[in-house]
């Protein structure tokens, strides 16, 4: 399984493509943290990286599919994916060294916004005048919040054989759980489950846990839906 997932890890950094997306992503955030009025740190004036944590899951909702839609699509593609399935690996193992590649990947992506961390906190006056609880109650949030993403890609990667159309599953299933829901209940069309739906969606885990807290339901909910979506992957693996 082990030499899956480095195989999955070394593909992605063996092509400029892997470089491109994740310069993409780092250009797209420091722009948005320290460049764009609207948003800039510098501009708001407070030690704070609420634009940073607001942000990032709409470029995560395009990056990890980007990041997974090869994973099962490609395979399939190329015709490895019939000798790998008969390979002494079973089939949810093969799914957890894909997942846990993307996880890895997701990490390095994420692991230089740290740096935003220490920069704001140089500049607090007081130096280090951040809330430190709320900041990495976010950043957690914020791994979790493309674990689910990476879940949800794989699947759409195993609903087919072109990579495109496996990002675009990706990126609706995705949007819909994250920013959908939500949508749904702001416009009162889903009225009578309005609260139901709220809680259905990513958004509003994710929120709760920008506050510092990590609640175990929150936790909970996360798993879930990760398991749900690795589980359907292995559903639609069989079935095909």
């Amino acid at each position: 399984m082990w030499s899956l997932y480095w195989k999955e890890v070394n593909a992605f950094f063996s092509n400029l493509s892997g470089y491109l997306i994740l310069g993409v992503f780092l250009v797209s955030l420091g722009l948005i943290v320290w460049v764009f009025p609207d948003t800039s740190v510098l501009e708001y004036g407070f030690a704070d990286l609420e634009p940073l944590f607001i942000y990032t899951p709409y470029v995560f909702n395009f990056l990890v599919p980007a990041i997974t839609m090869k994973m099962i699509a490609e395979e399939r593609k190329s015709g490895t994916w019939e000798l790998l399935i008969t390979s002494p690996l079973n089939p949810g193992k093969v799914i957890l060294a894909k997942y846990l590649a993307s996880l890895t990947l997701i990490f390095i992506a994420l692991l230089p916004t740290l740096m935003y961390y220490y920069s704001i906190v140089q500049l607090g006056d007081p130096v280090g005048n951040l809330d430190q609880a709320g900041f990495f109650g976010s950043w957690i949030g914020l791994f979790l919040i493309g674990a689910v993403f990476a879940s949800i890609g794989i699947f759409g990667s195993s609903l087919t054989s072109h990579q495109m159309v496996a990002f675009i599953w990706g990126v609706f299933i995705s949007f819909l759980l994250y920013f959908g829901l939500t949508a749904l209940v702001q416009l009162n069309i889903m009225s009578p489950f309005a609260l139901f739906l709220e809680e259905l969606s990513l958004s509003f885990h994710y929120q709760s846990m920008s506050r510092g807290v990590i609640d175990s339901q929150n936790l909970a909910y996360f798993l879930t839906v990760i398991f749900i979506m690795l589980g359907l992957t292995g559903l639609m693996i069989k079935r095909k």
